[in-house]
């Protein structure tokens, strides 16, 4: 018997009826539930997560309380393989995507905005079990991510972000922390702009120009696995693993990396990556119905360490309507050298 049999094939059902909301919130309860037990499972943050979910607008955040109380009531008197089971025929065809996305919901990490690859295969037993074809799975998966992706920019934009129009005095940005310096490298008559907020700062214009600076001091935990996993290892799996499918796939489904490769001569040791992001710039061109549409892009990123953090440099580039496609190669060139052309101007501390 496979570890989630007794929950996803389990033939018993509950004499306590579910309506077909209730029956995707017990679905988010078996999946949090499921690697543990209930006894493990905080009720009130489930319900904290349902409240802002789509299905549940109409309902209050007691509503949604007494319901995630109900159904763990149910759970621990019958066991979650009869609350699965009763909440999988009490759905309606309407709902089984939204019964999926509360479970995915219940496993994704917050912070770093992936299913944790120790939850991929209950995951997939969820999907199986709901009949879902992997296509559409991935896409809820996707719809979730980014939705998590989108209210994080949201609080970054209305709280922490601070967009600055490049003063045409200003010639050099300062890090908050102290730990680089740079040259601003956008125009104020260009539409010059700073974005910054705590590990971040960007720089943008009107003609497409975008470079960015990530930074992260390494904790003690980071600095075990560096050694652990060696240095190439990690800036790619930092680069590929998580920062191009949390920064940018998230948002751009369509993104790929067409090139990564390790720099060993590069900063005592760099990881490099080319992404094609379609419809990924920052500016926009006139569809013949007056439509504006987000035209393709290529976004360079270079990950790597100096003194006690962690650095992602990235420069984006514009593909103009117009413009004759330059070859992978070329692109790769070109974005390399004007990635590390931006970093020699960055003055570490």
């Amino acid at each position: 018997m496979g570890k989630y049999d007794n929950i996803f094939n389990s033939q018993q059902k509950s004499e306590r009826a579910l309506t077909p909301e209730e029956a995707v919130a017990a679905i988010a309860v078996v999946t949090a539930a499921a690697d543990s037990s209930l006894k493990n499972v905080d009720a009130e943050t489930i319900a904290m997560i349902l409240w802002e979910f789509e299905v549940f607008e109409e309902y209050s955040e007691d509503q949604i309380s007494e319901i995630v109380d109900r159904l763990m009531g149910i759970g621990e008197d019958e066991g979650l393989g009869t609350l699965f089971n009763t909440a999988n025929d009490s759905l309606s065809d309407e709902l089984i995507l939204d019964a999926f996305a509360a479970g995915v919901l219940m496993l994704i990490d917050e912070e770093e905005l992936i299913i944790p690859q120790e939850k991929t295969p209950l995951l997939k037993k969820l999907q199986q079990a709901l009949d879902l074809e992997e296509e559409e799975a991935q896409e809820i998966i996707q719809e979730v991510i980014a939705a998590y992706e989108e209210a994080e920019n949201e609080e970054y934009e209305d709280e922490d972000e601070d967009e600055t129009v490049v003063d045409a005095s200003l010639q050099v940005y300062e890090s908050p922390l102290g730990n680089f310096s740079v040259s601003i490298p956008v125009d104020s008559q260009q539409g010059g702009r700073i974005q910054s907020q705590e590990g971040v700062v960007g720089f943008s214009d009107d003609y497409g120009t975008l470079l960015r600076i990530d930074y992260y001091a390494l904790t003690p935990e980071e600095e075990e696995e560096i050694e652990s996993m060696g240095l190439e290892k990690y800036l790619q799996s930092v680069l590929i693993d998580k920062y191009v499918p949390q920064a940018i796939s998230a948002s751009l489904p369509d993104a790929k990396v067409e090139h990564n490769e390790y720099l060993e001569d590069t900063m005592d040791g760099a990881y490099f990556a080319l992404v094609n992001m379609p419809k990924g710039s920052t500016i926009s061109k006139q569809e013949n119905n007056g439509t504006p549409t987000s035209m393709d892009a290529y976004r360079g990123l270079l990950s790597f360490f100096n003194g006690e953090f962690l650095y992602i440099v990235s420069s984006q580039r514009g593909i103009l309507p117009d413009e004759n496609r330059h070859s992978l190669e070329e692109q790769t060139d070109e974005i390399r050298q004007n990635i590390l052309a931006f970093v020699d101007t960055i003055e570490f501390s």
